[in-house]
């Protein structure tokens, strides 16, 4: 468990999340479908089953976000490479949960972790050109933009969508 804020936990993900997942997607399908391509093929409850069974799995670690005992998001780790001491950070968070700062938050805990916990060098997030909302995140925690992956993602009706990549590395972070 991360403490991020007084409302706001980070719980390390369990099977036992797999409806609090679904029923979000299934409920906000059509607001979250802009910027995440998975949401389109999450069409039942299986779906997120073999997600969280692989997420398992793997060595990389994810987080549920909780805003005042309320599950609003995911967070985590993903493409760790322990060898070169990198990772790359993804996350998605209910529409009736932003605005309040909870990832901008979330985030930042997680670079602490990821910094001071599991001695990474560097961190990654990736985001769509367009996203405006989520790029804002990445700036305001002092990332570098990197440049544009043209055609980097795979959207909704196969449309693709330029890709920033960010990245933030220890000795910035420790400013």
């Amino acid at each position: 468990m991360i403490q991020v804020s007084e409302d706001v936990v980070l719980y390390p993900l369990s099977v036992d999340d797999i409806f609090k997942i679904f029923n979000t997607l299934d409920q906000e399908r059509e607001y979250m479908r802009e910027w995440l391509p998975f949401v389109d093929t999450t069409r039942g409850v299986e779906d997120t089953g073999n997600f969280v069974k692989h997420v398992l799995e793997s060595e990389d670690l994810q987080f549920t976000i909780c805003y005042k005992d309320q599950f609003v998001g995911l967070i985590g780790f993903k493409d760790t490479d322990k060898d070169n001491k990198k990772t790359e950070i993804g996350y998605w968070l209910s529409q009736y949960a932003q605005g309040k700062g909870i990832m901008s938050k979330s985030v930042f805990k997680l670079l602490e972790y990821a910094f001071n916990g599991l001695s990474v060098n560097r961190v990654q997030i990736k985001v769509a050109v367009g996203n405006h909302k989520s790029r804002r995140i990445r700036e305001r925690l002092g990332f570098q933009l990197e440049g544009i992956e043209r055609d980097g993602e795979l959207l909704v009706d196969g449309i693709f969508t330029d890709i920033a990549v960010y990245s933030l590395l220890k000795r910035e972070f420790q400013k």
